[in-house]
């Protein structure tokens, strides 16, 4: 569920998207959202993971429509560019009131 809804009769971290959740994919989003496109080398960087740590969940967000990205050559090397689409921007903002919602209602520490 990408919305950030509470399920009808459902705990709040059954709105969580779980395509979202883990911590290299919602770091790309993050990261495309704020700062707009980045290549791969960028993405790999800020994120402190290997090159196929970091295709694996690229290839994630692209299946799930939250990102696109542009294939061009800088000279004779090659440049993957990634972006994150309007439904990507709008599953983070669902993502962001979901988790904003979970934690309202844990009780205070």
């Amino acid at each position: 569920m990408s919305e950030g809804k509470r399920p009808e009769g459902g705990h709040p971290v059954a709105a969580v998207d779980e395509t979202i959740h883990a911590r290299v994919r919602l770091g790309v989003m993050a990261i495309l959202v704020a700062e707009g496109s980045r290549d791969f080398v960028a993405l790999r960087r800020a994120l402190g993971v290997t090159d196929g740590n970091l295709a694996t969940h690229l290839r994630v967000l692209e299946a799930a429509g939250y990102v696109s990205f542009q294939k061009d050559f800088i000279g004779r090397r090659p440049c993957t560019t990634y972006a994150a689409t309007e439904r990507g921007r709008q599953a983070l903002a669902g993502y962001a009131r979901a988790m904003a919602h979970l934690l309202a209602s844990l009780p205070e520490a």
